[in-house]
């Protein structure tokens, strides 16, 4: 049985989940924290760095310069409405986003959240082990498989399953310990 279409289901989860926790404000400038917030542009929807050139200028100011200093007022009102705890500067020509440091309560509130979100995301590893197993059986009861290769299929699939489940783990750990001691 092919399990790339699962493998992959699997591992779009897990980009996504790596892609979420850049995003996350922890108390430190990074682009991630601006990069998926759209902006209503005078020419359609688009995302900060596909609008504006993005540059860290220190550990905790962000630097957003609009291509079209049109788009200035637009880029300062998505980041405002993005409810990702930045608070935008309108400095005429650019956008200066400073970050807060973090309290020990919002650290707590902060890997609290990630500890959800990877459990969001073993959850869709699990949906993609159940197709995969469905899609197990299903060739086992057309008789296209025999037993033993219907076992190591379901064998190759739970560890497929356990080594997402140890990497999101992983993830969790690494990101919480990150937070707790900046």
């Amino acid at each position: 049985m092919d399990l790339t279409p699962h493998r992959q289901q699997m591992d779009k989860a897990l980009q996504f989940f790596m892609t979420e926790l850049k995003a996350l404000q922890v108390g430190r400038a990074s682009a991630g924290l601006v990069e998926n917030i759209t902006v209503e542009a005078s020419y359609g929807p688009m995302k900060v760095p596909q609008v504006a050139h993005v540059t860290i200028m220190d550990a905790q100011t962000i630097k957003i310069e609009p291509r079209d200093k049109n788009e200035l007022k637009h880029v300062e009102k998505a980041i405002y409405d993005a409810n990702a705890w930045l608070t935008p500067q309108n400095e005429w020509s650019y956008v200066i986003v400073k970050i807060p440091a973090l309290t020990q309560e919002r650290r707590v509130e902060i890997t609290k959240q990630v500890k959800s979100m990877g459990e969001e995301i073993k959850g869709r590893v699990r949906l993609a082990r159940q197709e995969a197993m469905k899609d197990n059986k299903t060739i086992f009861d057309a008789k296209e498989i025999g037993e033993d290769e219907s076992k190591r299929n379901e064998k190759e699939i739970d560890a497929l399953v356990k080594s997402m489940n140890e990497k999101i783990d992983e993830l969790v750990k690494n990101k919480s310990d990150e937070i707790m001691t900046m």
